[in-house]
């Protein structure tokens, strides 16, 4: 997943350099962004109105800058991702609060090019300038440090979260990852929910954090001219803010039965393995046995589910496994996916300078994300890659980040983003689509394709993730959106939060949870402020993708079994897009690689259709829903 701390910035580029470049950086950037606000003023003063031309040579000048600032802010972001400590923090804060800075500087000052009459282009880069920051703060110095200081420590907080049991020499301690696996592969009730309770002590020192950070960007986005963060977080998808969240819950309604079908039959399952004591035959599903921390992706527990006659067409963790590769080279694996389509292989310095594999001197994030640090060439990945199939696909997915940053590179600094933000989570997801048994055997990790007597069992274990993933998609942001507009008070966080889990995804915390828990921020997207829609846009924009670029490679049998690898007619469609970046409304580059100007779940409905025949099937006899 794309770390994002800035909307405008494609690739959240941050920066650091050293204490003595940074006071003359920042003082420079501040004489810079005063420097326009006075001319722009002086103008006025004079009796002079501000004209088309003054726009965009404000929009030049002000473009420019935040590239600068932005490469300094990506730097030091990514030094307080992979060297965590308070010095890293530090340094990051300080250039997160310069950026934050000059960005609100520059939001206010594309705001009173408002009511002026200026041409398609430069209307839409005023927006994007205005809209530019994921937690806009206000002008007032003093709040916008403080803003940047909880930012960096909320980061800090969930990047050296543990969770240790026993004392003394006994004691043992679990960072995320290796509670990750166990929650993958233990079949223990008890042990998982030791896990999962023990992960959200991490978040509970969060809460008076996250909520002093909501009255800043509150008022942050007031003085932008949005009601609050809410509808401004809502309003940068090429359409109002209501209409967005309606569309976002019409798609929804598309692909929920196929969602309710999957529920239910997960939930039997899970009922036949652990008995009614520990998951009711009917009603909501006890979030610790899912086989994730946040219940967000089921197929971890594949094994559960399965039919004891549905075999999957291959075990891709044994495939990895027996394969030999290093996880460099499962990053290799990716980037010939991507050349084979017509790409520029990846720079030296992605090599050189990403991070594969956790250090075992310091704490990093692992979690997964793609960087651009000059907007230019310099891109990387950060992940803390274990030999898995779920890892694997994760490093399809970044890559396909990376190579997006890289095609859109030349478009001026507010276009160097995807279309909306769910077009660069679905670029990556859309290629994973293509790792199927055909493109594995091309790799050489499969001697031969399995029929599609299997392919049952293949959608299913898509479907566990895939569709699974789509309810939670939808409410973390949801909750966000509630909290920013005053909905749900700091008083009842976590009610709030579990009331989306139960009406959404049908499941329940395994213990009961208070106000003294802060549930949502064991979610890295909450401490670390990254919109969350962008996932859920992404799961229905994958498989328009797919199907658009399958039907332009040629392919003519099931979704599910078609891959674009080494196609250079479906290339040119996707590179083509690629290259658009965020220069026109999503809707046209839609068009560009789909033929359609609008969200359309009939594609993930297409892939699934033979699964959800079989779900409804299985599910005959059987009370489903959870109300």
């Amino acid at each position: 997943m794309k770390k994002l701390a800035l909307a405008i910035a494609a690739t959240v580029v941050f920066a650091g350099c050293d204490s003595g470049e940074t006071d003359k950086q920042a003082t420079q950037a501040t004489n810079a962004a005063a420097q326009v606000s006075s001319e722009t003023a002086k103008g006025a003063q004079n009796g002079g109105e501000l004209t088309a031309a003054d726009a965009k040579a404000f929009l030049d000048d002000a473009q420019s800058r935040l590239a600068e600032m932005a490469e300094e802010l990506s730097h030091a972001s990514w030094l307080a991702s992979t060297y965590i400590n308070i010095d890293s923090q530090y340094v990051e804060s300080l250039a997160s609060e310069r950026f934050t800075s000059l960005a609100v500087e520059l939001a206010n000052e594309a705001a009173q090019f408002d009511d002026l009459q200026v041409d398609e282009e430069t209307r839409r880069q005023l927006t994007m300038l205005k809209q530019a920051l994921v937690l806009p703060a206000p002008k007032d110095p003093e709040l916008t440090a403080e803003l940047a200081q909880i930012q960096s420590k909320l980061q800090g907080m969930y990047g050296s979260g543990k969770y240790c049991t026993g004392e003394g020499d006994a004691e043992k301690c679990y960072s995320l990852t290796e509670m990750g696996r166990l929650m993958a592969e233990s079949r223990d009730p008890e042990q998982l929910k030791d896990l999962w309770v023990g992960w959200r002590k991490v978040s509970p020192p969060m809460k008076p954090l996250y909520e002093r950070q909501v009255e800043i960007a509150n008022a942050g986005a007031k003085e932008l001219g949005y009601d609050n963060l809410s509808v401004m977080w809502r309003s940068k998808y090429d359409m109002g803010a209501d209409e967005f969240a309606a569309d976002m819950d019409n798609q929804w309604n598309k692909v929920k039965p196929l969602y309710e079908a999957l529920h239910c039959h997960v939930r039997a399952k899970l009922n036949e393995r652990y008995g009614d004591d520990v998951v009711p035959p009917n009603g909501k599903i006890p979030a610790h046995l899912l086989g994730n921390m946040w219940a967000q992706e089921w197929g971890n527990i594949y094994d559960v589910v399965k039919d004891e006659d549905m075999e999957a067409p291959y075990d891709l963790d044994a495939l990895i496994q027996e394969s030999g590769m290093s996880e460099k080279d499962m990053v290799k694996v990716g980037e010939r996916f991507f050349t084979s389509l017509g790409f520029k292989p990846l720079p030296e310095t992605f090599w050189e300078r990403s991070q594969f594999t956790k250090p075992r001197d310091r704490d990093v994030v692992c979690h997964a994300s793609a960087w651009n640090m000059d907007g230019q060439d310099d891109i990387r990945i950060k992940m803390c890659i274990q030999k898995t199939a779920d890892d694997f696909i994760t490093v399809h997915h970044e890559l396909g980040h990376n190579f997006y940053q890289r095609i859109y590179k030349d478009q001026p600094f507010l276009y160097r983003e995807g279309a909306n933000d769910g077009f660069h989570e679905a670029v990556g997801d859309a290629i994973a689509l293509s790792i199927t048994p055909k493109y594995l055997k091309e790799v050489g990790l499969m001697e031969e394709v399995p029929g599609s007597e299997k392919d049952i069992g293949f959608l299913m274990r898509q479907a566990l993730d895939k569709i699974a993933f789509l309810p939670f998609g939808l409410l973390v942001d949801k909750w966000r959106w509630q909290v920013f507009d005053g909905e749900v008070q700091p008083g009842d966080y976590n009610k709030a939060w579990w009331q989306l889990r139960e009406d959404y995804q049908g499941i329940q915390a395994p213990v009961e949870r208070t106000e003294e828990n802060f549930d949502p921020g064991a979610k890295y997207h909450i401490p670390g402020n990254t919109p969350y829609a962008r996932y859920f846009l992404a799961r229905i924009q994958q498989f328009q993708f797919h199907r658009a670029l399958c039907e332009a490679a040629g392919e003519e049998g099931p979704l599910h079994r078609c891959s674009i690898y080494n196609n250079d007619a479906a290339g040119e469609k996707l590179r083509n897009m690629l290259a658009m970046g965020a220069s026109k409304p999503w809707p046209d580059a839609m068009e560009a690689i789909t033929g359609q100007r609008e969200l359309d779940a009939s594609a993930i409905i297409d892939y699934f259709q033979p699964l959800m025949g079989y779900l409804e099937e299985q599910n005959q006899g059987r009370q489903c829903g959870w109300e």
